[in-house]
């Protein structure tokens, strides 16, 4: 009871925060907003280094511990409410990641997704709870050195999360540079660069072994970023060649609807099927999409015989917001084709991202129904 009340305690946090963190779907549009979470997540990493503490006010804290003590055990209605005081007084102890995974569910605006995370977040908290109390606290780890390291890999998830939100607003080499740094890092961190005492664990070993490649990670990423490589995930994607090499994916870029609408009758004059892609630089699909799916040999082949078209609405100005509304498109990424005479195949709409081989034989049955 104890362990379900505060596991409903996160659960409500995490679905409030999907509801009602929809409208941080088109905050999270504004470069400003973002760069302002990037400092968020970084100012929650350097937390959990120790570089300071976030809590609730000494006050807050006692007040709600003189409440769960007061509570009387043995009843599963009290049990019930020290279980959601609880939350309310360990949440500061695990203040960061929870902040971290609300911010981030807020972003997607995915109440199910909220709650689901939460509830997972807090039986995770729970469970060893539950087990320990089984165990009359024979499974109860020690404190030591083991807790320093588990909130060490809490903060460079955050930093990770960090980069990524960045990579919204910041592309190119210093995106590989900061993931190079990150890499690099945590190798150090994990004993890459010491010597192995004779006699050391097998853990010692292994912790050394992964830092040494996340070290030749860091690496990848640093020659990458110095030789002007733009995707992370392929950073030495190129250099076979001598210079960093990037396809490009010949749009036709529109703005506005009067342009969709001129655009769609040269496609239909020329017998050709349409496509049209929403962009933004800030939908980290659309650049997932740009840079591993559009490229691929089979996909260039089908998009040349089809009239790919190109909408950014990067600005998301009133123009881009006309567009995206007369197709009901609430934001990117979205595809939308066309049949050889101009009219919109609704059927065969894409939203999300979409590996090369499913977009290929999609394409692909596009063509064969125009």
């Amino acid at each position: 009871v104890y362990v379900l009340s505060m596991a409903a305690t996160y659960t409500e946090a995490g679905v409030m925060a999907g509801l009602f963190g929809k409208n941080l779907q088109a905050a999270f549009q504004n470069p400003w907003i973002i760069g302002g979470f990037v400092t968020l997540f970084v100012a929650l990493a350097l937390s959990m280094f120790g570089f300071y503490e976030l809590q609730l006010p000494a006050r807050w804290q006692t007040a709600m511990t003189e409440r769960s003590n007061r509570q009387s055990g043995g009843r599963y209605g009290g049990v019930a409410v020290m279980g959601f005081l609880s939350a309310l007084i360990v949440g500061p102890c695990v203040a960061p990641p929870l902040a971290a995974a609300l911010i981030v569910i807020g972003a997607s605006g995915d109440a199910a997704l909220g709650g689901t995370a939460l509830f997972s977040l807090s039986m995770g908290m729970g469970v060893p709870l539950i087990l320990f109390g089984i165990s009359a606290g024979k499974l109860i780890p020690r404190a030591g050195a083991w807790m320093g390291a588990v909130k060490a890999v809490f903060g460079v998830g955050l930093l990770a999360l960090a980069i990524w939100m960045l990579e919204r607003i910041v592309q190119g080499p210093l995106i590989l540079l900061l993931w190079g740094l990150l890499a690099i890092g945590s190798g150090v961190f994990l004993g890459a660069l010491e010597s192995i005492p004779p006699g050391a664990s097998g853990w010692k070993r292994v912790w050394k072994t992964l830092g040494l490649a996340l070290l030749l990670v860091g690496a990848a990423e640093l020659i990458g970023a110095a030789a002007g490589n733009n995707n992370w995930m392929k950073p030495l994607a190129g250099l076979g060649s001598g210079m960093a090499q990037e396809h490009h994916v010949a749009f036709q870029r529109i703005k506005s609807l009067e342009d969709l609408e001129r655009a769609l009758a040269v496609s239909a004059a020329a017998g050709k099927p349409a496509m049209l892609d929403f962009y933004a630089d800030w939908c980290v699909e659309c650049i997932r999409m740009e840079r591993n799916t559009f490229p691929e040999p089979e996909v260039q082949n089908l998009l040349s015989q089809v009239q790919a078209i190109q909408a950014d609405v990067t600005p998301n100005d009133k123009v881009d917001q006309a567009l995206m509304k007369r197709f009901g498109i609430i934001g990117p990424p979205a595809i939308l084709f066309f049949d050889r005479q101009g009219r919109e195949m609704k059927p065969y709409r894409l939203v999300g991202y979409f590996t090369p081989d499913k977009f290929s034989a999609h394409l692909q049955r596009v063509i064969d129904e125009s």
